[in-house]
């Protein structure tokens, strides 16, 4: 029995095996499939380089190496912004351990100015079609040349640097001098065909389908980035709102407000509401100025101003003070964001309404101060000289008279006016009667 029955056993538990083997198998094959498809981190960053956006890239980069990410892309359209912003965004793409790829993108985007250095710093530099790139001419504050020897210095420093990312990642070194030293910009097609630029693609699927199995320099990391899933991220809200405030004239218009509301408050204390106000908006503007680069000169300007202004009412110079606070709140602001560059100036027109607006307000509080502090000090009974009262018991020849809330003995001077009649005091005596008149 045993002789028989064992290889029908054998062969049945051997047929079970292989189907459960071959079950597993698939299983197994599935979820590899499933959990080997490459991810991409895809960052828009559709703004100016600044310390807010710089912090806002980094950060995601950081992410996409922290979270094992086959790659991060930068979607890129900027201006340009701040030097000190753009070296920490291009030196974090540098140190990235996964492939960090820079595509400009959507059509009609730019990548200006500093914006080159970010993309010559990426593993893959790609656009999209109708896109540019170029014009890194570093600019004074006013959007001009820098002159003599400075703009040597400036210019030979920024044409060194952005060869040297261009020449370690395989790309047209001539041409990142040409950026620096000639302002040159290409388009996409032309960026393509002159090697600075390594790809161009229409979309990001297709440009991650094109790129897959590159090898990059000078990393020499392998890219897997076909048919990947892509996730896409955006500035979150607060990021948006600190944008928003480090904006040159929103900083100028807070410190404004600010510096009123406490020259107000100080002028007039316990009045609450302009304090309250003014101090949340000078931090607000404080902010600001914290964020971005600023000039000493333009900063003691402001000041100067400030301090005109709050001179205007104790000092009688017939808004002589006021006209000087409002030229140096003008020549201030403009000065006060030079080191910042051109991107990030006041603008005239709304700085001279600001001014104009500031120096009427405080020449219109300067005005009722100091009408108020000329006015006779009236206290006590006198007050009551010259109000209008209502007789309320008929003055035969004395009578009772309402004025500001009170009943007050009153007499016409022999008159008689009957009760409801409306009565001017003309003067109070000893004995505290109104002597009246009708009114």
């Amino acid at each position: 029995m045993t002789d028989k029955g064992g290889p029908h056993l054998l062969r049945a538990f051997g047929s079970g095996s292989l189907i459960a083997l071959t079950a597993a198998l698939v299983l197994c094959a599935t979820a590899s499939a499933t959990t080997s498809r490459p991810r991409v981190l895809a960052v828009k960053f559709d703004n100016d380089v600044n310390p807010v956006t710089q912090s806002y890239v980094n950060d995601e980069i950081d992410r996409a190496n922290r979270e094992g990410f086959s790659a991060v892309v930068i979607l890129l359209d900027t201006p340009g912004g701040l030097s000190t912003s753009m070296t920490k965004i291009y030196k974090k793409e540098l140190a990235s351990k996964i492939p960090v790829i820079v595509y400009v993108s959507p059509p009609g985007s730019r990548a200006a100015s500093a914006g080159v250095w970010i993309g010559q710093a990426a593993d893959i530099l790609a656009m999209a079609p109708q896109t540019n790139i170029g014009s890194s001419t570093p600019i004074d504050v006013g959007g001009g040349n820098i002159q003599s020897d400075l703009r040597r210095k400036v210019v030979n420093d920024a044409a060194a640097s952005l060869r040297e990312l261009a020449r370690s990642h395989g790309r047209n070194v001539k041409w990142a001098d040409a950026a620096v030293r000639k302002a040159r910009n290409f388009g996409a097609t032309e960026a393509l065909q002159q090697n600075v630029i390594d790809v161009m693609a229409p979309t990001l699927p297709a440009l991650l389908d094109k790129v897959d199995g590159t090898k990059t320099k000078p990393k020499g990391l392998v890219l897997h980035t076909k048919d990947a899933e892509i996730t896409t991220v955006d500035m979150s809200f607060w990021k948006k709102v600190l944008d928003t405030l480090i904006d040159p004239n929103l900083i100028v218009l807070f410190m404004s407000i600010g510096t009123l509301g406490l020259i107000v408050e100080l002028w007039n204390p316990g009045l609450i509401f302009p304090g309250t106000v003014g101090a949340i908006s000078l931090i607000l503007g404080l902010f600001g100025l914290q964020v971005l680069p600023i000039s000493a000169a333009g900063a003691l300007l402001m000041l100067l101003a400030f301090a005109f202004f709050a001179a205007e009412a104790f000092v009688p110079t017939h808004g002589a003070i006021t006209l000087a606070g409002g030229v140096c709140f003008v020549i201030g602001a403009l000065l006060l964001f030079e080191p910042a560059g051109n991107t990030y100036q006041v603008s005239l027109p709304a700085v001279i309404a600001m001014a104009a607006t500031l120096a009427a307000l405080m020449a219109l509080v300067a005005f009722k101060i100091v009408q108020v502090r000329r006015a006779p000090v009236v206290t006590g009974s006198s007050e009551l000289v010259g109000q209008v009262g209502v007789v309320r018991e008929a003055i035969a020849p004395v009578g009772l008279v309402f004025v500001r809330g009170e009943l007050w003995r009153a007499r016409a001077d022999g008159e008689r006016i009957e009760s409801g009649a409306q009565v001017r005091v003309d003067q109070i005596d000893d004995d505290l009667v109104l002597e009246v008149k009708p009114a």
